[in-house]
């Protein structure tokens, strides 16, 4: 498949309330502004960051020259006092930091990572040591910090919601993953924070809060990286033409390896092949699907889609011998099952083939 996920090497929240507080082992990132601790406003700003060597063997080896996506995506655990409308913001971050072994509960508190006031350490290098060019950071009073981060616009990436909207973040963080792997920006990861209006102002209380790198689900955040794939070489088998097909996973061993690559084929018949005199079996003789057909991947027991159907990045490619596509299973979490749906437009007839093509993904 042409959709790769890279997973974090490291994430931290840095709290304003605990200016040298290590917070880098919890399954929890924090992206909140709420009044909730001794009367005081704290601020929560989630980092987060991604293995070059990985960023640049996908965009080098498998996006081969091709033109590609990026986007930042982290899976929503909890929210409370949410307002109609808010705005999330991501930039790049600026100057490497150390990830500690922190959880906010700790008491005392650990102080060997990275926090709002320091990169390292407690009595370490601090967030503003300097300014390079084309970055900025926030100050609250006295209290010093929050991160350093690269403001130019082409690196900024914004998602706003409404009320109806899913909470889940998916950021195009596009422009920021090039200039990594073109040595443009360093790679030091990104930060997510609300809107500076509104951050340290005590007439907001939003509160957020996603699973990190450390969480014990299927929710870890990613880098997703798309691009496109498709390709048609066929010159010997028939399109079909009629909804009434039968489609099958032909080469589907049911059980792959999480660092594996998977080529899947679909076979596709007519379901009622005209009556003509002919010594081959109709019912051997494979056909192919039309270009817009599309796959989806879903976690078999909850349901959730972990590929969507997508017009550029899923589409199914077309060989003399059958349809196929191909899925990177390193993207996909272990010992779980997963499922695959077709979806094809046939004419006037757009058919989602589901015929229970499962597979798990093993250590």
């Amino acid at each position: 498949m042409a959709v790769y996920k890279i997973f974090p090497e490291k994430s931290a929240t840095l709290y304003s309330y605990y200016p040298t507080l290590n917070a880098g082992i919890d399954e929890i990132l924090d992206l909140s502004t709420y009044n909730n601790i001794d009367g005081t406003h704290e601020v929560a700003r989630p980092i987060i960051q991604f293995p070059q060597s990985e960023i640049l063997d996908t965009i080098i080896n498998k996006v081969s020259g091709s033109s590609y996506s990026a986007s930042l995506r982290l899976s929503l655990a909890t929210a409370y006092q949410l307002p109609q409308n808010y705005t999330i913001y991501c930039y790049p971050l600026s100057g490497s930091w150390n990830i500690g072994t922190g959880r906010l509960s700790n008491v005392p508190i650990t102080t060997d990572g990275v926090s709002w006031k320091y990169k390292n350490q407690y009595g370490g290098n601090t967030w503003f040591t300097t300014f390079p060019a084309g970055t900025t950071g926030s100050y609250t009073g006295s209290n010093s910090g929050g991160g350093l981060w690269f403001t130019g616009s082409s690196y900024t990436a914004t998602q706003s919601f409404t009320n109806i909207n899913s909470k889940d973040i998916v950021l195009n963080v596009t422009n920021t993953v090039t200039a990594w792997s073109g040595s443009i920006l360093p790679n030091s990861g990104f930060i997510l924070k609300h809107d500076s209006s509104i951050e340290f102002s005590t007439s907001s209380a939003i509160e957020l809060k996603y699973f990190s790198g450390n969480t014990h689900t299927i929710y870890p955040p990613c880098l997703e990286i798309k691009w496109y794939d498709f390709v048609n070489t066929n010159i010997s088998l028939t399109e079909v033409t009629s909804p009434q097909i039968v489609a099958t996973l032909a080469n589907n061993q049911s059980k792959y390896q999480q660092d594996s690559k998977q080529r899947f084929r679909v076979n596709v018949r007519d379901k009622y092949p005209a009556r003509v005199f002919s010594t081959v079996s109709f019912y051997n003789s494979n056909k192919v699907l039309p270009t817009s057909s599309y796959y989806q991947i879903k976690d078999l027991d909850t349901e959730e889609i972990v590929v969507d159907y997508d017009t550029t990045y899923t589409k199914i490619s077309i060989d003399n011998t059958s349809n196929y596509f191909n899925v990177y299973m390193n993207g996909l979490e272990p010992e779980r099952y997963y499922k695959i749906l077709i979806k094809t437009i046939i004419g006037d007839t757009t058919l989602i083939l589901d015929d229970n093509y499962y597979f798990k993904v093993i250590r």
